[in-house]
């Protein structure tokens, strides 16, 4: 092997390199290609097989995977890349009657990918005082993307984070305020790109009600306004009465005067 370990971008092609040197005819040339996979290193699989002038492929790979110079070299190519590509790489070459054993050589393929659009999501109590989860996971990425939390507004600041896993993080925020209200993002980064997600957090602030002072001087006031509105009625309604009582009073002295002033006796001593 001309390589350790290669890298590739998911979709892009790569070459997987190896080399031999034999001193016999390659008539007999056998040359085995398999794959430990990630996901399953204890299981290897025969990726693509040359024997005896034949080339067979794993059906899996048919169409993704062949040799690049056979019968002169063992490299081989593999296109159109996926995440379960990746894994340990053998490849063995045999060509009879060379007396040598069989050459073995190994390399590691890493299949790298971009991080998924994160999916952002809060849960908890948003009234004022309450508890709010903010939560942000990712289904893909090679490396494993690094999740970020931050608040953006009124100004940027990074919240500290509590990683569920490797594709999750969630950040707690405790007796929430009406600064706890504004923009956060999510962040998901490895070396192919960064990806993100929002979540917009408005707390409720129930009114504010008066303080036990207030409260106390809107009492008093209250009260002295009914007691002068009480008070004012009363001097109006007293004062209504002695009107009345004044007026009576005067109307029985025109009374009295006008039958003294009108009696017939007077009348006749006028004449006398």
């Amino acid at each position: 092997m001309r390589e350790e370990s290669v890298e590739v971008v998911r979709g892009d092609f790569v070459v997987l390199p190896c080399s031999f040197f034999t001193s016999s005819p390659l008539s007999r040339l056998n040359i085995i290609w398999t794959l430990a996979p990630v996901s399953s290193p204890e299981t290897p699989i025969q990726v693509i097989v040359y024997d005896h002038g034949q080339v067979i492929e794993d059906p899996a790979l048919t169409g993704r995977v062949g040799f690049t110079g056979i019968p002169w070299s063992a490299d081989i190519v593999l296109n159109d890349t996926r995440v379960s590509d990746a894994g340990v790489y053998r490849c063995m070459v045999n060509n009879p009657p060379e007396a040598a054993a069989a050459g073995i050589g190994e390399l590691v393929l890493s299949v790298l990918e971009p991080p998924s659009l994160p999916m952002c999501q809060w849960d908890g109590d948003i009234d004022l005082g309450g508890s709010v989860t903010l939560t942000c996971s990712v289904t893909e990425g090679v490396p494993t993307p690094e999740i970020h939390w931050d608040k953006l507004n009124p100004e940027e600041i990074s919240l500290p984070i509590n990683m569920e896993g490797d594709l999750s993080g969630s950040v707690q925020i405790i007796n929430v305020s009406s600064q706890t209200s504004g923009l956060y993002r999510c962040s998901a980064t490895n070396v192919l790109g960064t990806e993100n997600c929002y979540v917009n957090l408005s707390i409720y602030s129930p009114p504010e009600r008066p303080s036990g002072i207030l409260q106390g001087v809107l009492l008093t006031l209250s009260m002295s306004l009914v007691l002068l509105a009480l008070l004012l009625l009363v001097m109006w309604l007293h004062r209504t009465g002695q009107d009345g009582r004044w007026r009576e009073g005067k109307e029985e002295e025109d009374e009295e005067y006008n039958e003294i002033r009108y009696t017939p006796s007077l009348m006749k001593r006028s004449f006398v």
